[in-house]
């Protein structure tokens, strides 16, 4: 899967674990889908899911890992996989904008990217199938970028992944599941909770300033293919500008989750958040605390890949200074008193770390109304 700031590839089988202790779930509603890591172990593991996101480049991620079945797509994919790859490349708008004016990829991938692209769209295919396609196509672009991990900005010298030639492969598409074909859904994270209902629902928002279309504007241009007016040095979409979430806003951010959390329909939801984010531990325990019993798991981990490399300005020029290299993430798991008291009893005791010097033990119980 593509790189990304907030994947949740570490934490994913904590999150298995919770969902798995849990009595008769059958079906999981993912409103922050992102790239689909979740949403996809979830599908493996025999849950219908119910994935969502508002990027476009996001909900195609969970059309490919979710919603598409692999007897229905993987032939046809594996045919037009070995035809895309066998493309000249044709320059044009993406290699102009992303190679040339900025340059996260080299020319030669991005009229290898220009060509592909444009010969998915001629094709008029069926929504799964061209998720598939189009998710290898950005995969195959991510493994030949020359980034920190976010397109904020790009290296000032080409990385040595970038000189290689692109090359697409099929994504891990699973087969359909034994509770229903699942679903991916493009909508705002609080329409999608009025509409989709679940045994459980996942929350994974983002929890502070940076903005997952701003930090990956080339994927969402990729997708949509619709040479976007762009601006800066980074040539971001001009959408970027206009396309604000609450989420993102330190005022705005418990507003929003109060709405989402409130509107969420499922007996038990379950609360990605990071110690780097707007709303504290205790604010969002008495939040959560309005729907049942709220369980805390702290799970530390090194910081994403781009604070590992350093900071860099958009010219790709390293700048400032690290604050820190470690960061806490929080599962919160909100439920009835009952299942709480067996979800505590079956859980690891490696995951009931303190969240902090202050914590006397890994979860904290709260009593709901």
């Amino acid at each position: 899967m593509i790189k990304y700031l907030g994947s949740k590839r570490r934490l994913v089988g904590a999150i298995l674990r919770v969902v798995e202790a849990l009595p008769d779930v059958r079906t999981v509603v993912d409103l922050f889908s992102g790239t689909a890591r979740v949403g996809h172990a979830l599908k493996r593991r025999g849950y219908r899911v119910r994935a969502n996101d508002h990027n476009a480049y996001a909900a195609t991620l969970a059309r490919c890992y979710v919603q598409a079945d692999r007897e229905d797509v993987q032939a046809d994919a594996e045919r037009l996989i070995r035809e895309l790859n066998a493309l000249p490349g044709r320059p044009g708008f993406f290699t102009e904008t992303y190679c040339e004016r900025a340059r996260f990829f080299h020319p030669r991938n991005g009229a290898r990217i220009d060509a592909i692209r444009a010969a998915i769209a001629a094709k008029g295919l069926e929504p799964e199938l061209e998720a598939v396609l189009l998710v290898a196509l950005m995969e195959a672009a991510d493994r030949v970028d020359s980034t920190t991990g976010v397109q904020m900005a790009y290296l000032k010298r080409w990385a040595p992944r970038a000189l290689r030639p692109l090359e697409l492969r099929l994504p891990e598409v699973l087969p359909r599941g034994p509770h229903g074909r699942c679903e991916a859904h493009e909508c705002d994270a609080l329409v999608a909770a009025a509409r989709l209902s679940g045994d459980v629902v996942y929350l994974d928002p983002p929890y502070n300033q940076h903005s997952y279309l701003g930090n990956y504007h080339v994927w969402e241009t990729l997708v949509r293919w619709d040479q976007p007016p762009v601006y800066g040095v980074a040539c971001k979409r001009i959408d970027c500008r206009t396309r604000r979430s609450a989420f993102n806003s330190r005022t705005g951010c418990l507003d929003a989750l109060r709405a989402v959390v409130a509107a969420a329909q499922a007996s038990t939801l379950i609360v990605s958040f990071n110690d780097e984010g707007y709303v504290s531990r205790a604010a969002m325990e008495a939040l959560l605390a309005t729907r049942g019993t709220v369980l805390t798991l702290a799970h530390e981990y090194r910081r994403y890949v781009g604070a590992q490399i350093g900071i860099y300005n958009p010219r790709g020029e390293k700048v400032g200074r690290v604050s820190h290299l470690r960061n806490t993430e929080f599962l919160y798991v909100v439920t009835d008193a009952a299942a709480a008291a067996r979800l505590a009893e079956r859980l690891p005791q490696a995951e009931r770390r303190p969240a902090s010097a202050s914590a006397a033990c890994g979860v904290v119980t709260g009593s709901g109304a």
